[in-house]
């Protein structure tokens, strides 16, 4: 079973906030909101979409790239470790 489909109603549940906050940034384009609110609110959007693509890509690399029907070794598990690290770094 792959990571998107165990954890498909937390990721929508992300997905669907994510939703939200591009539509603020819709509404407030529309409303002619202050820029530094609009920049605010794309910037908290892209944040969430960051994290977004972190959890996937974490899911990814601990259940394709790590087989898990395998048995892992502690420095294959700390090489993940550290790269699931350096790409939420590297997203925020």
């Amino acid at each position: 079973m792959g990571h998107t489909v165990r954890d498909k109603k937390k990721l929508l549940n992300r997905v669907r906030r994510i939703y939200g906050q591009l539509k603020a940034v819709e509404k407030a384009l529309e409303e002619e909101a202050n820029p530094s609110s609009i920049l605010q609110t794309i910037a908290a959007a892209r944040g969430a979409m960051n994290g977004l693509m972190a959890e996937v890509l974490e899911g990814h690399i601990r259940l394709h790239v790590l087989d898990p029907h395998h048995k892992i070794t502690a420095r294959q598990d700390e090489a993940a470790g550290e790269l699931v690290d350096i790409i939420r770094a590297y997203l925020k």
